[in-house]
């Protein structure tokens, strides 16, 4: 007994490939990323707060920790666990120009900003394509696609 091949399978073979639009192939639809450079969350309820520190997790900049004791800390948050209560919650920080790493209880936290610039804001592939069709359309050669540097 041989296995059907993937034409012979029901419901396969019905529709060619050619003569599917571009976004019924997609998998998984893409998702856009907000732009939350400069947001500054109203932290009102403590599901604020925990939606918040979880975009700062995830974001590629600096933030601005306002502490409830008047404190600013800057600096990038590299690490966070998310315990049952706020006080068993905390974040690890990156202090910015520094190798210093602090730790601050999300119970600590009064106020929350996205103060840094997103490192990888731009620097999708797209974008790297992009420039690469301008510069070749301005009639350059031999054009490579190099990295930009983090440090801009």
């Amino acid at each position: 007994m041989s296995t059907p091949t993937h034409a012979e399978r029901p419901g396969q073979g019905q529709t060619s490939i050619s003569s599917l639009e571009a976004d019924q192939l997609e998998i998984a639809p893409g998702t856009a990323r907000a732009g939350i450079e400069g947001w500054v969350p109203e932290l009102v309820s403590e599901d604020d707060l925990r939606t918040a520190l979880e975009k700062a997790f995830d974001y590629r900049g600096d933030v601005t920790v306002t502490r409830k004791d008047g404190a600013k800390v800057d600096g990038y948050i590299f690490d966070r666990v998310a315990g049952a209560t706020l006080a068993s919650s905390f974040v690890r920080i990156l202090l910015k120009d520094s190798n210093e790493r602090l730790k601050v209880a999300y119970s600590d936290i009064a106020q929350l900003a996205f103060s840094g610039r997103d490192t990888a804001a731009g620097k999708s592939w797209d974008a790297w394509v992009r420039k690469y069709w301008e510069r070749k359309a301005a009639g350059e050669s031999e054009i490579a696609i190099q990295p930009e540097s983090l440090d801009e």
